[in-house]
């Protein structure tokens, strides 16, 4: 399992930021000139950075909201986009 105080930073992310960094890690265990020790460290923070994308998603996606139209084409309020 990761150590949360070497994660302590990903909280204060951006989604941008972590995807950023989450990119980078890919990459850098795609090349595979890593050492083991050094993959096993940055895969769990992948997983980290991975959740807090996830996370800061999903509240995103929770404030989208779809436009109800009246008869007239009129705006007549707002609703969450997936119906709930």
């Amino acid at each position: 399992m990761a150590d949360d105080n070497a994660n302590a930073d990903i909280a204060a992310m951006s989604f941008e930021q972590a995807l950023e960094q989450l990119e980078r890690i890919v990459e850098d265990l795609e090349r595979g000139d890593v050492p083991l020790e050094q993959s096993i460290r940055i895969y769990e923070r992948g997983e980290a950075l991975k959740k807090h994308c996830d996370t800061l998603l999903k509240a995103a996606e929770d404030k989208v909201e779809k436009i109800r139209l009246g008869r007239d084409g009129q705006p007549v309020g707002a609703e969450p986009l997936d119906g709930e």
